[in-house]
């Protein structure tokens, strides 16, 4: 590929990827035929519950899947036009962190509890750059001071337990930001911690694209998150894509019933009201996402679907484009446009 055609390629572009586990029951795919593209500092949001294959995309995106179990069977993934898809592992912890970063669920369990923070965020830094141990710490000092930790050059010294979650929150940030990378995947960044937090963490994020000119893949299970946060999302559904929208279209006009589902189950803005006898009861969605190792016939959402028909369970639909920029994988799809 030449200089023009990679200064003009996405950030990350995903396509046909394939990746699964071997277990004693069989192969399991866990993610299985998913495609995406994220723009050069755009955002994307990628969503669905646990069991969707969320995660699993980050770990191939990232070239941590575990081997030998783990593997990617088929499919590219290319960052700013460069595949990565069979890059020998020295390659791989040249890119990790410079280039594209990770972060990661919960913090509490990816920081090391007898290293102080800034002593982590030390060793991220000397991992891709050279430079002397009293200028890494001068660096986490920075960078903590970067992501809104009072005090830095005193907390740059505290171990995660000294912390409290949002703190901590901020330090996996600070690691995942030393390098300054071009595409940066949010894991789950809210998880465990209270909605002010959550709100705060997600600003946090957006701020800090802005001014670093990043790329943003924002992993979650909640579209409630991505609201404000993303440009575009992305759904999946038992390791498939169902339904691809820009995030204002998505949430005015959804096509996908499982995305209907998942809108449906966010509480509504004054649900909780002081003096209320009894909250109202949010829907759910029936059932449970099916095991990827028994898969139903047809339709991989047709058994927990209010709108299934006979075809669906019988037929799988095509993941196909039905309106401009709106991809869907539903038989019924175009009821919704109507």
């Amino acid at each position: 590929m030449s200089d023009a055609e990679t200064s003009s390629a996405p950030a990350l572009e995903v396509r046909g990827l394939v990746a699964g586990f071997q277990t004693e029951r069989g192969l399991l795919r866990a993610v299985d035929d998913l495609s995406f593209s994220l723009p050069r500092g755009g955002t994307l949001g990628l969503v669905g519950e646990s069991g969707s294959g969320k995660s699993v995309t980050s770990l191939c995106v990232m070239g941590l899947l575990p081997e030998p179990h783990g593997r990617i069977l088929a499919g590219s993934i290319r960052l700013q036009g460069r595949e990565l898809v069979g890059l020998p592992e020295r390659e791989w912890q040249r890119l990790r962190g410079a280039q594209v970063a990770m972060i990661f669920q919960e913090p509490m369990t990816s920081l090391n509890p007898v290293y102080s923070v800034g002593a982590q965020i030390g060793e991220a830094v000397r991992l891709h750059r050279k430079v002397s141990r009293r200028d890494a710490r001068a660096r986490a000092v920075e960078l903590l001071k970067l992501v809104g930790i009072p005090d830095p050059a005193e907390r740059v010294d505290a171990y995660p337990h000294q912390l409290s979650g949002g703190m901590r929150q901020r330090v996996m940030i600070a690691m995942a930001l030393s390098c300054e990378p071009s595409v940066l995947i949010a894991d789950e960044p809210t998880t465990a911690l209270d909605v002010t937090i959550q709100a705060q963490i997600l600003e946090l994020l957006r701020s800090l694209q802005q001014q670093l000119s990043m790329s943003v893949l924002l992993i979650t299970h909640d579209l409630g998150v991505v609201a404000h946060h993303v440009a575009r999302v992305v759904v999946m559904y038992a390791g498939r894509l169902v339904e691809e929208a820009p995030v204002a279209e998505l949430f005015a006009r959804p096509l996908h019933p499982y995305t209907r589902g998942l809108l449906r189950s966010i509480p509504p803005v004054g649900s909780s009201r002081l003096g209320e006898a009894r909250p109202r009861r949010l829907p759910t969605i029936e059932g449970l996402v099916p095991s990827l190792l028994d898969l139903p016939g047809g339709c991989r959402f047709a058994p927990r679907c209010e709108l299934r028909e006979p075809r669906c369970e019988a037929e799988e639909p095509v993941y196909r484009e039905i309106a401009p920029g709106r991809q869907v994988r539903c038989h019924r799809a175009e009821e919704a446009l109507s």
